[in-house]
C-alpha cells in the first residue's frame, strides 16, 4: 500500500492511515495503477481516497471558513477515519486514537474541571473508541488517583539500566548485547563501575536539589545477567547512593530463568528489593524456541518457585500477546498458567514490531488473532486481578494495548509514574532516558535527556555523566525553594 499526503496533510493523517495499513509506505511519486491511501488538506477542501484491489473510493468535504489548524487536521483524520474503515470493514478498538497514554486525557481532563460526560463524549464519539476500550481506561484512570494524588513536586524515581541479555529474543528492539557475543562479558565489569560512578552522581544531584526518591528501578536487558559478584557491586552501590526503608518500591527485572539463580535471587532480597519480574512472555516451549529464547516453560516455574523460596513477596510476570507461532488458546493457556501461580502483577503486552528488532528486520510477523488473544483476558478479572496501568505504542499489532494487571494493592508504583509523567525518572546507564518534570504543576514542562546508547559509548565518554547532572541541576534552579536553591 502506497501513502500519499498532499497540501496541509501531516503527521496525523499519516498515523491514522497506519491504524489500517501499517506497513504502507509513503511516497511523493505513487504508481498509478498501485493501491494507496490519498488524504489531501487544501485550502477550500479535504479529500480522502482509498485504491484497493482495482477499486477506488472517496470522501469530501468543504473547508468552513474560519476553521482552524487543529480542526482541519481533525476533520481530515476524520474524513480519512470513516473512509477506511468502509473501505477495509475494520474498526479500531481504539478508534482514531494514535497516542500512547489514553489514560492520560482522562486525568487532564477532569484536572481541568471536565464531566465525566463530557469525559465519555471525547473517548466514544471524538475519537470513536469501542466502549470497552473507554471502560478499560476509565477503571485505569479511578485506580491510579490515589497514587497521583500523594505525588510531590519534588519526587522522582531512578531507573537503572542493564544493557546484556543472555540471548537476544527475536521481537527485541532495546540496545542490549547478548553475552553469547564475543567481548560482551568482558564489558560488564567496566560498565558495573562507570554505573556505579553515574549513580554516585546521580545521588549528590539528588541531594543538592532537594529530591525525593520514591522508586528504584533495575531493568535493561536483564539486569541478572550480570555475574552475582557483579551484581552484587551494583546492589551495594544502590544501598550506599539511595535510602532504601524510605523507597515506595524497589524493581528489579529478573526477567530470563536462564541467568537467573537461587544465589542472585538471596542476593536482591537481602539487598531490600521489593519487587521482582520474572518474565516468562509465553508458557509454550515452541513458541519460546521460536524467538529465541535458551529455556524451557520448566525453567520459568523452577525460577519462579526459587524466588518465593527466597521471600520475594511481590513478583510480576509479563506475557506477549501475539508471538510468532503463538493461537489464542496456546495464549489463553499461557495466562492460566500464570494465573495458577499467583503473581502480585500479571502485565499483558501486545507484540509491537520495531524496526531494530531481528523479527522485524526478517520480515516476520506474528500469527493468530491477536485482538482474541487479549479478549482472553477477561480471566484475569475473574481471578481477582484489577488493571492498573495502561500504554500504547506505534507499531502495536492491531492498534492495541499493554496493560498492567495486579491483585488489588498491589500496584506497580513505578509504572504508573513514568508513564503518566508526575515525577522526574533520573536514569543511569547505556540506552537510559532522563525525564524531568516540573516540580509542583501536574504535567507541566518535561525536558529529556538522553544517555549515550550503546554499552562501548557510554564507557567512551566519560564527559557525559557530568554534562548530564549540570542539565538536571539547571532544571531544577529554575523551581528553587528556600531549602533547596539547586545552584548549578
Amino acid at each position: 500500500m502506497q501513502l500519499v499526503l498532499r497540501g496541509a496533510a501531516g503527521y496525523e493523517a499519516e498515523n491514522t492511515a497506519r491504524l489500517f495499513f501499517p506497513a504502507a509506505v509513503r511516497t511523493k511519486d505513487p504508481d498509478p495503477a498501485g493501491n494507496l491511501v490519498l488524504a489531501l488538506a487544501g485550502p477550500h477542501a479535504l479529500l480522502a481516497l482509498l485504491r484497493r484491489g482495482g477499486r477506488t473510493s472517496w470522501r469530501a468535504q468543504a473547508v468552513p471558513a474560519g476553521q482552524s489548524a487543529g480542526e482541519g487536521e481533525y476533520a481530515l483524520c476524520r474524513l480519512l477515519y470513516t473512509l477506511l474503515c468502509a473501505g477495509t470493514g475494520r474498526r479500531p478498538p481504539w478508534g482514531m486514537m494514535t497516542g500512547v497514554r489514553p489514560v492520560r486525557i482522562i486525568h487532564d481532563m477532569r484536572a481541568a474541571g471536565e464531566s465525566e460526560a463530557a469525559i465519555q463524549a471525547r473517548f466514544l464519539e471524538h475519537f470513536a473508541c469501542t466502549p470497552q476500550k473507554f471502560d478499560l481506561a476509565l477503571q485505569i484512570a479511578d485506580r491510579q488517583r490515589p497514587v497521583l494524588d500523594t505525588a510531590q513536586g519534588r519526587d522522582c524515581s531512578v531507573y537503572v539500566g542493564i544493557p546484556f541479555c543472555p540471548s537476544r529474543c527475536s521481537y527485541c528492539s532495546f540496545v542490549s548485547r547478548s553475552v553469547a557475543q564475543p567481548g560482551v562479558r568482558a564489558l560488564m565489569a567496566p560498565y558495573v563501575d562507570r554505573l556505579c560512578a553515574e549513580l554516585g552522581a546521580i545521588r549528590n544531584t539528588v541531594r543538592a536539589c532537594g529530591l525525593r526518591v520514591r522508586t528504584l528501578y533495575v531493568g535493561g536487558g536483564t539486569p541478572t545477567s550480570l555475574p552475582a559478584p557483579l551484581l552484587e557491586r551494583l546492589l551495594r552501590c544502590l544501598a550506599d547512593c539511595f535510602d532504601l526503608p524510605a523507597l515506595q518500591e524497589y524493581t528489579v527485572e529478573a526477567g530470563r530463568p536462564d541467568c537467573t539463580d537461587a544465589e542472585k535471587l538471596r542476593l536482591l532480597k537481602r539487598y531490600g528489593v521489593t519487587r521482582l519480574s520474572v518474565n516468562p512472555q509465553t508458557f509454550s516451549d515452541t513458541v519460546l524456541q521460536t524467538i529465541g529464547r535458551r529455556h524451557t516453560a520448566q525453567d520459568i516455574l523452577d525460577c519462579y518457585a526459587a524466588a518465593r523460596a527466597a521471600g520475594h513477596a511481590n513478583i510480576n510476570m509479563d506475557l506477549i500477546a501475539g508471538l510468532p507461532g503463538d493461537t489464542p488458546d496456546g495464549f489463553a493457556q499461557s495466562l492460566q498458567t500464570a494465573i495458577a501461580l499467583k503473581p502480585e502483577n500479571i502485565t499483558v503486552h501486545t507484540l509491537t514490531l520495531k524496526r531494530a528488532s531481528d523479527l522485524a528486520q526478517q520480515g516476520g510477523g506474528a500469527e493468530g488473532d491477536v485482538g482474541a488473544m487479549l479478549a482472553r483476558c477477561g480471566a484475569l478479572a475473574q481471578a481477582g486481578y484489577v488493571p492498573y496501568y495502561l500504554y500504547r505504542q506505534k507499531g502495536t499489532l492491531q492498534n492495541l494495548e499493554n496493560v498492567g494487571w495486579c491483585l488489588p494493592g498491589r500496584e506497580g508504583l513505578y509504572n504508573i509514574y513514568i508513564m503518566e509523567e508526575v515525577h522526574t525518572i533520573l536514569a543511569a546507564g547505556a540506552g537510559g532516558s532522563t525525564k524531568l518534570v516540573q516540580p509542583g504543576r501536574r504535567h507541566g514542562r518535561i525536558r529529556r535527556i538522553y544517555n549515550c546508547k550503546y554499552p562501548q559509548e557510554y564507557l567512551a565518554r566519560t564527559d557525559a555523566v557530568p554534562a548530564t547532572q549540570k542539565e538536571v541541576s539547571e532544571f531544577y534552579a529554575q523551581y528553587p525553594t528556600a531549602q533547596t536553591p539547586c545552584r548549578p
